[in-house]
């Protein structure tokens, strides 16, 4: 069987060797792709869909949306575009990324199965359950809990099930943890030595920075992680206010740490 990436070499074959390929959105959609021609030791520029799609608008004939014409669009932006980030092989910062987003989806389900079975036992409790509900103490009430006809009964159930959904995502949570804590203690990385940063919180930064030489200057990291503040001027009034945008998985592991720091005695408080 041919696959997509022998297909395309053998077209460009006869193109020489000096040449390079544009992949758009080559994080997403066409990481697959671009990550088998870097493996066959082709040069990938990552091709932003935002710039692609300010080529299309820019050029000259308006052309549907059909993949020649978005092949011909990030061709020209590959072409013409300085600053492209060339596309590597994925080293131990990809694990690490998928390890913190396992970590992070499992930690969501968690939050939405205790969510759930907050609201069945408002309705089986009079008063419902505590603000901080674990398995132990939701199963607690549950069998406090003597369900008059079939509604209730039937309610009851809803609620044990919830809770073994709870204990069972307890149990992958923890597992992801030690996971996670495992590749960031094999990366070697000097993150740990800081003051409020964990596992957890190396682990958000490691995997969602990648290549820190992607970020030319310390400016363009903090416009990334959104700590940079965005100007609010007007008139003669100079202002800034918050920044709500940049990478909000990295901007809270930002601000775990700094919010540590700033209950000890550390120099991030001063």
């Amino acid at each position: 069987m041919i696959t997509q990436v022998q297909r395309l070499l053998a077209w460009a074959e006869p193109l020489g060797t000096h040449r390079s390929w544009a992949v758009e959105s080559a994080e997403g959609l066409g990481k697959l792709l671009a990550q088998q021609l870097v493996e066959a030791g082709e040069l990938v520029v990552d091709v932003p869909p935002t710039l692609a799609a300010r080529v299309r608008l820019l050029g000259s004939a308006k052309a549907g949306k059909n993949d020649p014409n978005d092949a011909m669009v990030t061709a020209i932006a590959g072409l013409r575009h300085c600053g492209l980030r060339v596309v590597r092989v994925e080293d131990h910062t990809a694990v690490i990324r998928m390890l913190i987003d396992r970590y992070d989806d499992l930690v969501a389900l968690r939050t939405q199965a205790t969510c759930r079975l907050h609201v069945a036992l408002r309705e089986l409790i009079a008063g419902g359950a505590p603000r901080r509900l674990g398995a132990e103490r939701a199963a607690q009430l549950l069998r406090s809990v003597r369900p008059q006809g079939a509604a209730g009964v039937q309610r009851k159930r809803l609620a044990l099930e919830l809770l073994a959904d709870v204990r069972r995502l307890d149990g992958d949570i923890a597992t992801a943890k030690r996971r996670v804590a495992d590749a960031v203690t094999a990366s070697g990385t000097s993150l740990l030595e800081l003051h409020g940063v964990g596992p957890i919180v190396a682990g958000f930064i490691l995997g969602h920075v990648g290549d820190p030489a992607r970020f030319p200057t310390p400016e363009r990291f903090a416009s990334y992680n959104g700590t940079a503040p965005i100007e609010a001027s007007s008139g003669p009034r100079s202002r800034h206010r918050l920044n709500p945008r940049g990478n909000r998985k990295l901007n809270h592991a930002l601000h775990l740490a700094a919010v540590t720091q700033v209950r000890h005695d550390t120099p991030g408080r001063a």
